[in-house]
């Protein structure tokens, strides 16, 4: 009984070691996003004086939400923000599809396939995103008949799809060669091997590149305001076009922006904590 016991003592002052470095980790982080933060905004402020701004932050919180005579509303910073997180969600989807279908080609023994995904990759990955969403709208919307909404999805899935492309190849040949063999032993075919074999095993190695695509993916989403998509950007923008506001309305769009991507960050480092405890 006190051999049995042993290990279960010995684990706890190791957890509690795990957990202090952990909470010592996010401790300092929030320090140095919060001096970050303090001297963006000191810098701005002795700026903006000797520009002789006047600041106007007591305006901001109705741009989130404001009462009306019928009750309370959204304001514009909030709708921006659904619509943003929306428009990543549905682009981030494609841009999945996309790179999994590219990884595919260029894993299979097809050279057609390969030569297309080879170039597929070339042109995306080494032309701007601007200038993408550019030949999207502007080429494809006369030629296909894209509005505003459609061209920043395909432009936006079709660009980090190029980069998701190789997140998918890394961790499909980060498995065992044995992996492979083992399926081919049991009968299964190739399709088979990656969707019971392959990919489930993967995962783990792709699940930290890919919460980055998503975190660039909510950034590159700001780039469609230029063709005027409502989104957070494209929201901030007509506030400031209506306020002059544009010290107020930029940083909190900004800080909007963090608190989207940090919470994103923690749930996925959570559950790649979760998933690395169950393999």
């Amino acid at each position: 009984m006190a051999e049995a016991a042993f290990p279960a003592s010995s684990a706890r002052p190791r957890r509690r070691l795990t957990l202090r470095r952990v909470f010592a980790s996010r401790v300092v982080s929030i320090a140095l996003y919060a001096i970050i933060i303090w001297l963006i905004f000191r810098t701005a402020r002795t700026g903006a004086e000797a520009m002789g701004y006047n600041w106007q932050w007591y305006r901001v919180p109705q741009y989130f939400l404001r009462r009306t005579e019928g009750g309370y509303e959204l304001g514009e910073l909030v709708t921006g923000l659904g619509a943003s997180l929306l428009l990543s969600s549905v682009a981030f989807l494609l841009a999945l599809i996309v790179g999994l279908a590219v990884a595919l080609l260029r894993l299979s023994d097809l050279v057609v396939g390969k030569a297309v995904a080879r170039v597929f990759l070339e042109i995306v990955r080494n032309m701007p995103l601007l200038v993408l969403l550019y030949v999207f709208y502007y080429v494809g919307g006369p030629i296909f008949g894209f509005d505003r909404y459609t061209a920043s999805v395909l432009c936006l899935g079709v660009f980090h799809g190029a980069l998701v492309s190789e997140i998918f190849r890394a961790g499909i040949n980060s498995v065992g060669r044995g992996q492979w063999e083992a399926a081919k032993s049991i009968g299964m075919t190739r399709g088979q091997s990656y969707r019971y074999i392959i990919l489930p095993q993967s995962i783990r190695f792709m699940l930290p590149p890919l919460t980055g695509e998503a975190v660039n993916m909510i950034k590159s989403s700001a780039i469609v305001s230029v063709i005027a998509v409502a989104e957070l950007t494209t929201a901030g923008r007509n506030i400031i076009s209506d306020t002059y506001m544009s010290f107020e309305i930029w940083f909190t769009v900004a800080l909007v922006y963090l608190v989207v991507t940090l919470c994103l960050s923690v749930f996925v480092s959570r559950l790649e904590q979760r998933h690395a405890v169950k393999t």
